[in-house]
Formats: structure tokens, C-alpha cells, sequence
């Protein structure tokens, strides 16, 4: 029987500004990408975030970013390697601390936004993320996308690596993300994406903005938990892999 995990970009909200729900998200995913401060998120958000998804037995996964709270980590900064590998560190070390004083532990390390995307090719700022897994915990798994240098200086790191597929992002035909801002490069019909995501699941398969059809293995497949139809959109997706057969569970 195949399986997918399903993971979110979560604990976003900051101070009195609230972005997402995170309760409902954290009813469907089995993977939460939590914040750590640097482009969203403050202490007591991302203790609240760990703490419900402890309670409902959800992986905790480090989203590290840019230091970039105003332009929410989405805007490329041109740091020093060791500045970007002490900055990462930073990050799951904070949030680590928050989730084991709920009875959880960060599991696992996603970078976010324009971070995320720079080291699909940007060999520097990738080895810088690497050096700093390695040097907090060379046994957290590292996502990232198929094809990204990131994933193989991880891989040649020794660490685990998860390649992750996007349920609601549009695809250039070189198999990268379509920039925020063009045409296609963010979807929201929940049934259109749910069932993108079952292609992606039983035939690896996900269709770029001009029809080019792209070999897309995933482990893990990310709904935004920003996006205005987010919930909307999992429980589609839920509702496509439970009628399918697949099983929705952490990745191994």
C-alpha cells in the first residue's frame, strides 16, 4: 500500500497578527513545519504550535529562514556562510527547547521561503545549511527539492534526505518552483490539488505550468498553511488518499 506524508508551514502568526489556522491544520498533516522566529513566529506562538502538535502525536520539523520578519523570509539575502550556519543552528536550537518542554523534539529541519529556494542552486548558502544540521544533530533528516544541490551536499553529509513535492505550487518545466507573483505559481481549488496530489503519490508524476509532465518522487507533499483555502485544500487531499487506499504517516 503506498503512503505520503503531509506536512505544513506552521506557527506563522505573530503577536496580534494571526496567519493560518494551525488546529485545523494539525488535524490532517502528520508533518508540521513549525517556524522559528526568524520569518514568522514568536516564542509564545511556537509554543503553543509544538504543544498542540505533541498533543496530537504531528512530527515537529525546524523551519529555518532568512532573518526577515518584514518581508516574511521570501526575499533572497546575500549572507556570509558561517553568519547562515550560525543563524541556523540558532533557530532549531530555540525551537528544539520549546518542543522538548512540551514532550516533543524537533525531527526534522525544513528551510523556508527564498532560503528554500536559493539552495535549490546556490551551492554556498546550502553547504552552510548542511554544516549546521551536522552540527546540531547529524541524525535529523533534512527536506528538500529533488534536484537541489541542498539535498546533495546533505546526502554527501551523510544525512537523510526527503524530497518533498508542493501540493498548492506551480512548476516550471526544469522541475523548480514558479516565483510568487507569476502566473500559476500559487493554486486553491481544493479538488484540482487533491487530486495533483493522489498523480504525485501513485505515479510520481506532477504537470508544470506549460503541460510538461515532471518524474516527481516524493516522500513528503507541502500544503502552505498560509494560504487562504489551506485547510480546505488538506482535508481534499485527506479525503483523495483515504478513498485511494493511501496512507497518510510520517515519513520513515
Amino acid at each position: 500500500m503506498a503512503s505520503i506524508d503531509l506536512n505544513s508551514d506552521l506557527g506563522e502568526s505573530f503577536g496580534a497578527w494571526q496567519l493560518g489556522d494551525d488546529e485545523a491544520m494539525l488535524v490532517l498533516v502528520t508533518s508540521a513545519n513549525v517556524a522559528c522566529g526568524f520569518h514568522a513566529g514568536d516564542p509564545t506562538t511556537l509554543l503553543g504550535t509544538c504543544r498542540s502538535a505533541a498533543q496530537r502525536a504531528v512530527r515537529i520539523g525546524a523551519q529555518v529562514g532568512y532573518r526577515d520578519l518584514a518581508g516574511f523570509g521570501r526575499r533572497f539575502i546575500d549572507i556570509a556562510p558561517a553568519d547562515l550556519t550560525a543563524d541556523v543552528i540558532y533557530q532549531i536550537g530555540g525551537l528544539d527547547a520549546l518542543a522538548q518542554t512540551v514532550g516533543s523534539a524537533v525531527g526534522y529541519v525544513k528551510p523556508h521561503g527564498a532560503l528554500y529556494n536559493a539552495i535549490v542552486h546556490h551551492r554556498g548558502q546550502a553547504r552552510a545549511v548542511v554544516a549546521a544540521v551536522v552540527a546540531y544533530d547529524p541524525t535529523l533528516p533534512v527536506l528538500g527539492l529533488p534536484g537541489s544541490v541542498f539535498l546533495a551536499e546533505a546526502e554527501a553529509a551523510g544525512l537523510r534526505t526527503v524530497a518533498e513535492a508542493f501540493a498548492d505550487r506551480g512548476y516550471t518545466p526544469t522541475g523548480e518552483l514558479v516565483p510568487r507573483g507569476l502566473p500559476g505559481a500559487v493554486l486553491s481549488d481544493p479538488e484540482s490539488v487533491a487530486a495533483r496530489v493522489l498523480r504525485m503519490v501513485e505515479h510520481a508524476e506532477i504537470e508544470a505550468v506549460d503541460g510538461t509532465v515532471l518524474t516527481a518522487p516524493a516522500e513528503s507533499v507541502c500544503v502552505h498553511g498560509d494560504s487562504p483555502s489551506a485547510v480546505a485544500m488538506a482535508t481534499a487531499i485527506r479525503a483523495r488518499l483515504d478513498l485511494a487506499g493511501v496512507r497518510v504517516e510520517p515519513f520513515v
